[in-house]
């Protein structure tokens, strides 16, 4: 049922470019409202299980990277955000409030990840200047997709840049 709660509020931000209200998730996942808020007590507890659920599936992503030995492409080419991911990143940007009970976790998570993959990016490259230089330069694709400011035109021209070819030295 979180599943199923997760995927039509996921729809219904992507429709809107809002997260939907407890209602409207309700209606769409076809559940009571009591049901939905077992699993959900607010709508902020809603933006954090959909920032969750994205945290996870860029951990998947990046784990699977790590076993092919392309972190680094692999996180610069999730950061470059299609259309849809934009608008779901300014929905949540949009009503995440980190002062929610469920945000200091789902903060401390994404510290997590993003040493986590930090390190696979700098074990890969073999320089961990290089790896911070390429993890913020994804962090800052994904913020410009938030404000708006600038597609991310012009990747491949990133990752030829930024990431060695194996065996390559720069």
């Amino acid at each position: 049922m979180r599943e199923r709660i997760l995927a039509e509020a996921r729809r219904l931000t992507l429709q809107s470019g809002a997260v939907p209200s407890l209602n409207a998730v309700a209606a769409a996942a076809e559940v009571s409202k009591g049901g939905l808020m077992h699993h959900f007590t607010s709508r902020s507890a809603l933006v954090s299980g959909l920032a969750r659920q994205a945290l996870d599936e860029v951990d998947a992503a990046m784990a699977d990277a790590v076993a092919r030995g392309n972190a680094a492409e692999t996180w610069l080419r999730l950061s470059a955000a299609d259309a849809d991911e934009r608008g779901l990143l300014r929905a949540l940007a949009g009503g995440f409030r980190p002062e929610a009970g469920e945000a200091s976790a789902l903060l401390a998570d994404a510290r997590d990840a993003l040493a986590r993959w930090e390190r696979a990016i700098a074990s890969e490259v073999g320089d961990p200047v290089r790896a911070r230089v390429i993890r913020l330069v994804g962090d800052a694709l994904v913020a410009n997709a938030i404000a708006g400011v600038e597609a991310a035109d012009g990747i491949d021209d990133l990752v030829r840049h930024l990431v060695p070819e194996p065996g390559a030295t720069r």
